[in-house]
């Protein structure tokens, strides 16, 4: 006899930092949760180590990881602050500085392996009674309908729930039984990721250089390391791969004009392809979009996870919101309300960091002279300026509530975000 399916308020798909922090804001509000995952997170790690993959979380993610409790394991386990960013183009050599005093801020943001973020949430819903982990788990069938969705594991478990979450990446299976399409296109490009000791100290401020073949990223870390993320077309990008570690920092130390001196040792390397995606649509009855199963950007401003954290923020807003008024939290009526919030903010953000990348990789003689203009102009006039750097830290007053200044913790955080009757 079939045994009868675990019933839930909410399935998660995807664990990692953007679908725990969904389960992490949404614990504590009276659901049945499930986080689906086929990896649990990593535990321990050498001493010392940096991971290759590591996020620029500002400061309104910072807020939210606060509010989380995530914040203080986090930095236990390691952050490493940046309080400037230097920006400037190798054809015309226009810059920009951003200072975090200029806005009375501490900070512009935190350099954070993913794991250590990722471990802090697990560590924190793994305290939840009302989030059930189950990891690792395959998904063999999921169905999504009108009246809930339905999920089988490989072990012949069956779950179904009032909404299912797609945090399953940009192959999101998910949006693929959902049948919603996708738009973008491929950069033909990829980014080269490794740890690097330079011979000076990096003075906790982000560096980047925009080179013709693409954007060139130094990430302070706090041993005095930086994480680099170097984005080159793919021949380019090839010919970087293919060097040893001595003619690779070689071409890094050119490339970088040297502003830390010379780089006195190189780690391992790794390379990912850059696309532009998103997703047509964010909900269907019963089921949203988070992350990059909704969308995926280009890594220049190191925007990505705090595009998926601002869209934790508003779902569990929204959420919230129609809980508290005995409203179906899986109906496409309160599911509409996450969209409209988060879709078109998105896709202003994609294609700003498009209409970056293309610019900044053009040669055009008009087309430098014109974005170099543009740095010069933004480094002079202090409105602009301060309205970049308000962008970056993620300050708007129309923020979701995880993400406000002042208030309180998780338990106790106001849960009105603008997303109305």
């Amino acid at each position: 006899m079939a045994q009868a399916p675990e019933h839930f308020d909410i399935i998660i798909l995807g664990g990692g930092m953007v679908g725990a922090a969904l389960a992490c804001a949404c614990r504590d509000r009276g659901w049945r949760i499930a986080l689906l995952d086929s990896a649990p997170p990593a535990r321990d790690w050498p001493t010392g180590e940096v991971d290759l993959r590591v996020s620029a979380l500002s400061r309104a993610s910072q807020r939210m990881l606060e509010r989380l409790g995530a914040w203080p394991r986090m930095q236990e386990l390691g952050t490493s602050v940046y309080r400037d960013m230097q920006v400037w183009d190798a054809i015309g050599g226009a810059s920009i500085h951003f200072d975090s005093a200029e806005l009375g801020e501490p900070d512009l943001g935190h350099i954070v392996e993913n794991r250590v973020t990722r471990l802090a949430l697990w560590e924190l819903l793994e305290q939840a009674d009302d989030v059930n982990l189950l990891c690792p788990a395959q998904v063999e069938v999921l169905s999504i309908g009108e009246s809930g969705a339905r999920v089988v594991l490989a072990d012949g478990s069956e779950l179904d729930a009032r909404l299912v979450v797609g945090a399953d990446g940009r192959d999101s299976l998910v949006r693929t039984v959902l049948g919603i399409a996708t738009g973008g296109w491929d950069y033909d490009q990829r980014a080269i990721v490794c740890n690097v000791e330079p011979e000076h100290w990096h003075r906790e401020t982000a560096w980047q250089r925009f080179l013709p073949t693409g954007p060139l990223a130094f990430l302070p870390l706090a041993d005095g390391r930086c994480s680099i993320v170097w984005s080159a077309d793919e021949g380019r990008a090839e010919e970087l791969l293919a060097l040893d570690d001595d003619a690779f920092r070689v071409e890094l130390e050119e490339a970088f004009q040297r502003r830390l001196g010379a780089i006195r040792s190189v780690g391992a390397r790794a390379a990912f392809p850059l696309v532009l995606q998103y997703a047509k649509s964010y909900v269907r009855p019963r089921a949203a979009l988070v992350g990059d199963a909704a969308h995926a950007i280009h890594p220049l401003a190191g925007q990505g996870v705090n595009l998926g954290f601002l869209d934790v923020a508003v779902l569990a807003d929204v959420l919230t919101h129609a809980g508290e008024r005995g409203r179906d939290i899986g109906g496409l009526a309160t599911l509409r309300r996450y969209e409209r919030a988060r879709r078109g903010e998105n896709l202003l953000m994609l294609g700003a960091m498009d209409l970056f990348k293309r610019a900044f990789g053009n040669r055009i003689p008009p087309l430098v002279a014109a974005r170099n203009l543009g740095l010069l102009a933004a480094e002079r006039i202090g409105p602009i300026k301060r309205a970049f750097m308000l962008q970056a830290l993620g300050l708007g007053e129309d923020a979701p509530s995880l993400m406000r200044s002042g208030g309180c913790s998780h338990a106790g955080a106001s849960t009105h975000s603008g997303v109305g009757d």
